[in-house]
């Protein structure tokens, strides 16, 4: 795995509308006590799009935290107000905060595997922090929502050294996923590869790869550490069985976890935010602070 490292940044500045709205949306703590940047950094030789994030008080040490986005390609990418309000809240919150776009998005160079070679680029963030002089790199969580959920189970099988984590309406059994919502397989075919897929009923000659990609199947290999496992209870784009199946297995193994289904929920948990943004907190305050 090739070093990697920063090759630009650039603060984000928002216009004032924008930071009315990041005020209304996060909290005005949020936007005048953290500091957000986009970058561009190297991931096996790729020229990679990403963020980081961390508090305006650099004169100490933060914990820091990869934040891992759902969708493929650009859609589900995250923009400059969106990561100004994301990653400044957990800034806000104390951690140093680093977040790929994955490669082939954003500009980036590559591209986009959905669980393959990408991991890299997750991977790839954790020597950033040699350059962010207020990261504690030894404190490492690691969060991911949907895709981003899929992302991080991948990540954690690779490197055990992360103390806590958090999925949020985590894909962690592929084939299910598209099964349930035959909207997901177009999006396999695209990222993963057309060629994989030729034969569509049943799923037959993707299957290795949707597999291998699913926590479901290798839950055993993942780190034994503190599991916080979030889900809408009526998401209709990853099911919440999901959710179960992982935590049933973390139980099995004896694996600190817990499982939260809010009621109603939809796949982004919009009307749950405040309930999630507590959950998450109070998580990374007791296992990563």
């Amino acid at each position: 795995m090739s070093t990697a490292k920063i090759i630009e940044r650039k603060l984000i500045k928002l216009n004032e509308t924008q930071t009315k709205m990041v005020i209304s949306g996060w909290s005005k703590d949020v936007f005048e006590n953290s500091v957000v940047e986009k970058i561009t950094y190297i991931s096996d030789g790729l020229r990679v799009k990403g963020f980081i994030a961390y508090p305006e008080d650099t004169s100490k040490k933060y914990p820091c935290i990869i934040w891992n986005r759902g969708g493929g390609g650009n859609k589900g990418a995250i923009d400059e107000f969106t990561a100004r309000g994301i990653y400044g809240q957990l800034a806000c919150w104390g951690y140093v905060v680093f977040a790929s776009q994955y490669r082939g998005n954003a500009g980036g160079e590559g591209k986009e595997e959905f669980g393959g070679k990408d991991v890299n680029d997750i991977l790839n963030l954790i020597p950033l922090a040699d350059e962010i002089p207020s990261a504690d790199k030894s404190k490492w969580g690691i969060e991911g929502w949907s895709r981003g959920g899929m992302m991080t189970y991948l990540t954690l099988k690779r490197n055990h050294n992360f103390k806590c984590a958090v999925l949020v309406g985590a894909i962690s059994d592929l084939k299910q996923n598209a099964v349930d919502n035959p909207e997901m397989l177009k999006n396999y075919k695209a990222l993963i590869g057309e060629e994989y897929f030729s034969e569509l009923t049943p799923i037959k000659s993707g299957e290795e790869k949707l597999l291998e990609r699913s926590a479901v199947n290798f839950a055993e290999q993942l780190p034994s550490i503190p599991y916080l496992i979030i889900h809408g209870g009526k998401d209709e784009i990853v099911s919440p069985i999901q959710s179960i199946r992982m935590a049933e297995k973390f139980r099995e193994l004896g694996y600190e976890h817990k499982l939260v289904i809010l009621d109603g929920g939809d796949h982004y948990l919009k009307k749950h935010r405040k309930k999630v943004d507590k959950l998450r907190r109070v998580w990374y305050e007791k296992y990563l602070g």
